[in-house]
């Protein structure tokens, strides 16, 4: 107490090691990087949740934290697995300069494509122009001398995704986030725990200013009377296969 700070602890105890002062920094950088974005869901739910019962603050924040999946926070975590198995799926030594690893991510979003699917960390619904979280913890990272292949591999991605995208898209911070976490070598099953750590700041954040602002009882009556009725829509289950002629 009065000498590790509490990101420092919060390393230590995940890991079982004290970190050094640059990985102090990249992962507390990492902290503030996540812990408020404004009126999110996890943000409105928790000031609701607090509306309908001032009497639970656990259950004010716990709402708010339970809403950390694959749309806000969970990018974090998506981002860094994604990177690990790339990177651990790589034959022979990773590359050693940028030509490398642009070869690398080249081939990595073009593999995405063809599945379909979306590259985690890729694309920001505010930032369209550039996250700047971004290539600042990038720039710490380096000043730490803890810059590693996630990091690597995640920037060679946004050079040279427009290639195969056809369209250039911003690396968003919460990505940028995962790719420092997993370079930091921590677990990669604790990711989200972390961006879920930083949030909890930023929650009681949120409640500090309910206090003093309250807007959650202004955004109950907008949806309660500008609400409409629908009319009954019974789910109907989706026909099953045509049973084979041994069925």
């Amino acid at each position: 107490m009065g000498t590790v700070g509490f990101g420092e602890l919060s390393f230590w105890l995940a890991t079982q090691r004290r970190p050094t002062p640059g990985e102090t920094r990249v992962f507390e950088a990492v902290l503030a990087a996540l812990a408020d974005h404004g009126y999110t869901p996890t943000a409105i739910v928790t000031r609701l949740t607090y509306l309908s019962a001032p009497d639970s603050i656990q259950g004010a924040l716990a709402a708010g934290l339970l809403g950390g999946g694959s749309r806000f926070l969970g990018v974090t975590e998506d981002c860094g697995r994604f990177l690990h198995d790339v990177l651990a799926g790589v034959e022979g030594e990773l590359p050693t300069d940028d030509a490398g690893w642009d070869a690398l991510a080249l081939e990595t979003v073009t593999a995405q494509r063809a599945l379909g699917r979306f590259v985690p960390g890729l694309g920001h619904h505010v930032h369209k122009q550039g996250d700047p979280r971004t290539p600042r913890l990038m720039e710490i990272a380096a000043e730490e001398g803890v810059s590693g292949p996630h990091l690597a591999l995640f920037a060679a991605i946004g050079r040279v995704h427009e290639q195969v995208l056809g369209k250039r898209l911003p690396l968003n911070g919460a990505g940028v986030c995962g790719a420092a976490l997993a370079d930091l070598g921590l677990p990669l099953e604790l990711l989200r725990g972390f961006a879920l750590l930083a949030r909890t700041a930023g929650l009681i954040g949120q409640l500090a200013e309910e206090l003093r602002h309250p807007v959650a009882n202004d955004i109950f009556l907008s949806v309660d009377l500008n609400n409409r009725p629908v009319d009954p829509d019974p789910y109907v289950a989706p026909p099953l296969p045509a049973a084979g002629r041994d069925g």
